[in-house]
């Protein structure tokens, strides 16, 4: 069954690793709660590649900084519309987002829906 996946890629500055968990903690708990199938927060670990154009240069990461890759997954966009209307409504949400004191910069934050192409997993 195909799903839908929201994606979300930023940098991060390492020092603020551990602010920035606090955030994501209370995130995947508010999105599977409002019905995600899966919500996973990623931090970058082996980012020198020799191939292509590694993630610090897309997201233009300055010295100090890594880079979050984060997603969830729905079964399909109007579940993801669903779950999201209720995530953005959420208190604990807002009072964990706050704009003005994020451990990141949220203008350089990347944000899209993704239709599943392929997908395989191992059972």
């Amino acid at each position: 069954m195909p799903q839908y996946i929201d994606g979300f890629v930023l940098p991060l500055p390492k020092k603020n690793l551990k602010a920035y968990k606090k955030v994501a903690e209370i995130a995947a708990k508010v999105w599977m709660e409002h019905g995600a199938l899966a919500y996973y927060e990623c931090i970058g670990e082996d980012l020198d590649v020799s191939f292509g154009m590694p993630f610090p240069k897309l997201c233009k990461c300055k010295a100090g900084e890594t880079v979050v890759y984060a997603f969830a997954i729905y079964k399909n966009r109007a579940h993801r519309d669903r779950v999201c209307k209720k995530v953005m409504a959420d208190a604990r949400l807002a009072a964990a987002c706050d704009p003005k004191n994020m451990p990141f910069n949220v203008k350089q934050m990347a944000w899209g829906g993704f239709e599943t192409l392929i997908a395989r997993v191992a059972r």
